[in-house]
């Protein structure tokens, strides 16, 4: 038996209260719709009185216990949708409070729905780690025995271009510092970061194009970008560069990528000669970095904290034991840098030879 008109147009006002709350409205709240599927519950239960006197035969009292259930089951999701909100919003009180207590600043907290968050890092007395740009994993204490008074005398025609390619970047280098020395090593260090980084992602992308191992070096590679750029952080802290240097920096950085990055692409041997001739100009800059120290033309000022943690250094130390470690690390890119450029140069490959990753 067909409901009349006036039934049909109470049931459609019916299912529209009970879906437009949840699906299309962005304002109403969990509690208001819940009220109003138990009052549409309440309505569509009158109009069920209405229905039976219109369905013929004893199934009458069989209808109103079907539709019932129908009606009950969008308030049933509701009421778990309710109970999903709630949830939220207490996990989310409990991120913010979690943050409060370990450093009382809730503008670091970052909640997500993803759940990534960050370990509590501890240093080996216990103490908590301050550093997110490096781990204690990460530090080392460097190696100061290192040769430096090494020397690669360039025979072939692509070594002496190479050769001659750094000295005359030097020239202007030494114009424009001077005897500035630490603003000189901010300014060599965003440089020197560069040759690491362009390797090892050339490396990287050579390895899926062909299916193969690179022996280590992409990573070796990317751990000297990353030393270098470790350099730059410690620098920033004694030396503030000026809004010319920075502008400097924009545009060496810019020239010098695309030119080490294509120098690599065409002959990977002549791009690390290049960067290793770039670590010996880096080791004179550093020694006389050292002597302007030691002659009291710059201030032998505390070690930054970033430099006692990152180098494991004593906690008295100073400028100038910084300046030792970072020497020593350059000589050691300077010597994987020849390293991979002699390789290239017997006609093998870098995967051929195992790779001196962890080389501080």
């Amino acid at each position: 038996m067909m409901m009349s008109r006036a039934a049909t147009r109470a049931a459609r006002s019916m299912v529209m209260g009970m879906a437009a709350p949840r699906y299309f409205s962005s304002t109403t709240t969990a509690a208001a719709a819940f009220a109003g599927l138990r009052c549409n519950e309440t309505t569509a239960f009158k109009l069920l009185n209405g229905v039976g006197h219109h369905v013929s035969g004893g199934s009458s009292g069989h209808v109103p216990g079907m539709v019932a259930g129908f009606i009950r089951l969008p308030v049933r999701n509701m009421s778990t949708a309710t109970l999903h909100d709630n949830s939220s919003e207490e996990k989310e009180k409990t991120v913010t409070d979690s943050a409060g207590e370990n450093g009382g600043n809730d503008e670091k907290a970052v909640v997500s729905y993803w759940g990534v968050q960050p370990k509590k890092i501890t240093k080996e007395d216990g103490t908590e780690w301050k550093w997110s740009c490096f781990m204690p994993w990460e530090t080392y204490k460097a190696d100061l025995s290192i040769d430096l008074g090494k020397h690669h005398v360039p025979k072939t025609l692509l070594d002496k271009l190479a050769y001659f390619t750094v000295k005359s970047l030097r020239l202007p280098t030494d114009i424009f510092f001077q005897r500035r020395y630490g603003c000189r090593a901010m300014m060599l260090e965003t440089v020197a970061a560069v040759p690491g980084m362009v390797g090892g992602m050339l490396l990287h992308c050579k390895s899926l194009r062909r299916f193969e191992q690179s022996g280590g070096w992409i990573k070796a590679l990317l751990e000297e970008a990353e030393n270098e750029r470790m350099h730059l952080m410690t620098f920033m802290e004694v030396v503030k560069p000026r809004w010319y240097e920075r502008a400097l920096v924009f545009s060496v950085q810019g020239v010098f990528f695309n030119a080490y990055f294509l120098a690599y692409i065409v002959s990977p041997k002549l791009a690390h000669r290049i960067v290793g001739y770039l670590e010996e100009e880096a080791i004179h800059s550093y020694t006389e970095f050292l002597k302007e120290i030691d002659n009291g033309n710059i201030a032998n000022v505390p070690a930054p904290a970033i430099a006692i943690d990152y180098w494991r250094l004593p906690a008295d130390s100073t400028l100038r034991d910084v300046v030792m470690v970072v020497r020593a690390d350059e000589a050691h890119h300077r010597d994987v840098n020849h390293f991979a450029s002699d390789i290239h140069y017997q006609g093998r490959e870098l995967k051929e030879a195992p790779a001196p990753v962890g080389y501080h």
